[in-house]
């Protein structure tokens, strides 16, 4: 049965192969016969013909019952109707348009996530990515402007190659929320999905930018995408890198995070804000979007069937003829 599951192979009529448990009581009748038939000569001793060898058409005989047996189980098994299956699948999928947008600046390598918050933050964005393989997602990242690493893609592979580069520093640095917000939603502008999402991640307040937080939030209302705001850092203090005239040192830095505003970014356009105080938490809110924001997926398979049953009736007919021909010449019997 794992060969044909392995092949898909199936039967339209598999009560015929019962059929088949009538092959030994067939071989035993073929058997009989040929007992019956046989000439039977009566003498005083057998000793003079102890050394004749059995011809070989005595010892290749049983073909014929061999040949017999093969087509009867090919006909069996033509009766049951054998057929190849092969399923194919489409996938209908009202995906959803989502731009991460994720903030790089340099307090992002503080160290109460671990190792920091960016590489703990890029850790869960690529788990959310995996976990999303119908949607179109992008990637911009701001600190003190901001930037599309990654246009929304179905080619996740290119997004998450995109995404693991990532590094603080390769922007101006500062906080410029409204730029990251602006950017994101430019992006989803065009965007054809049934819904359009934006999560954005940051650890700071406003301080720089060429677009305010209020002015990015009536853009994201006008183009009606819903903002996630993720507010990343530990109550109190964390330690940081901090630059100093002898030096990058770590030091304790008091956690500032604006979340007046991202409350009010998320509540105004439909979404919500979390605050992500540690790793496990991190990865909770990830997920927890991830049910909030569902995708309809619809699978549609379509099963095919190749009849086989041809091949074995022709087995059947072969075998048959081979052996009425060898039982009327090579092995004819003589009255």
């Amino acid at each position: 049965m794992s060969f044909l599951n392995r092949y898909h192979i199936l039967f339209a009529h598999p009560w015929f192969l019962l059929l088949l448990l009538l092959l030994p009581l067939l071989l035993w009748y073929f058997f009989y016969q040929d007992k019956r038939r046989a000439v039977v000569f009566r003498i005083s001793s057998t000793e003079g013909l102890r050394h004749i060898r059995a011809s070989w058409k005595a010892r290749w005989r049983p073909l014929l019952h061999v040949l017999r047996s093969i087509a009867f189980v090919a006909f069996v098994i033509a009766l049951a109707r054998p057929q190849k299956t092969n399923v194919s699948e489409t996938i209908d999928s009202e995906g959803i348009d989502i731009v991460l947008s994720m903030d790089i600046s340099g307090s992002m390598l503080a160290e109460d996530f671990k190792p920091d918050r960016l590489e703990a933050a890029k850790d869960n964005a690529l788990k959310f990515i995996d976990a999303r393989p119908t949607d179109r997602i992008g990637l911009v990242i701001f600190s003190g402007e901001s930037f599309t690493q990654c246009p929304i893609t179905i080619d996740h592979n290119v997004l998450k190659e995109q995404l693991s580069q990532i590094k603080s520093g390769m922007l101006q640095d500062g906080t410029a929320i409204g730029d990251g917000l602006a950017t994101a939603v430019d992006r989803l502008r065009d965007a054809k999905g049934k819904s359009r999402v934006v999560i954005l991640m940051t650890d700071g307040v406003n301080n720089v930018g060429k677009v305010g937080p209020e002015l990015a939030l009536e853009i994201a209302k006008a183009y009606k995408v819903r903002v996630y705001t993720i507010g990343v850092g530990t109550e109190g203090e964390a330690l940081s890198p901090v630059q100093t005239p002898y030096g990058i040192r770590k030091q304790m830095v008091p956690v500032q995070i604006d979340e007046e505003l991202l409350k009010k970014i998320a509540k105004e356009t439909g979404g919500n804000y979390y605050r992500a105080t540690g790793n496990s938490r991190l990865e909770n809110i990830y997920k927890e979007i991830d049910k909030l924001e569902k995708t309809s997926v619809e699978v549609n398979a379509y099963k095919h069937y190749g009849e086989l049953f041809f091949w074995f009736a022709f087995t059947g007919v072969i075998a048959l003829v081979a052996e009425l021909a060898l039982s009327l010449t090579v092995f004819r019997r003589l009255p």
